[in-house]
């Protein structure tokens, strides 16, 4: 049952690997991945992103009509309800180097949240 709510979002990034701790910054510096008395907390995966850019692309990696393969760090973190979500996106997209990044926002319910 829950007794309150909180609106928390998990926040899951994909990034190439060189700029993974400039994302990571980014987050801690909005003041996501704040968990009761921690700061800058974040989880890491690496694995291999595909993708093939269509006609009207400017990729940042590969070429028009080929399918690409990059390895890439995926990026997860709670953002508290009180971060500025549209300043975040806003300054992860402009410091992501790829024209479209992946960024996935799935609202969140944790064992705070939950009696």
């Amino acid at each position: 049952m829950i007794d309150h709510w909180c609106m928390r979002y998990h926040l899951i990034v994909y990034v190439p690997l060189a700029d993974a701790q400039t994302i990571r910054g980014i987050l801690a510096n909005n003041g996501v991945g704040k968990i009761g008395n921690y700061d800058s907390c974040s989880f890491s995966a690496r694995g291999i992103g595909r993708f093939r850019a269509l006609k009207g692309a400017d990729p940042y990696i590969g070429k028009i009509g080929t399918v690409e393969e990059v390895e890439e760090e995926r990026i997860e973190a709670v953002v508290p309800d009180d971060v500025d979500m549209t300043k975040l996106l806003r300054e992860i997209r402009k410091a992501h180097p790829y024209e479209q990044p992946a960024i996935h926002i799935l609202p969140m319910a944790d064992e705070d949240t939950i009696s």
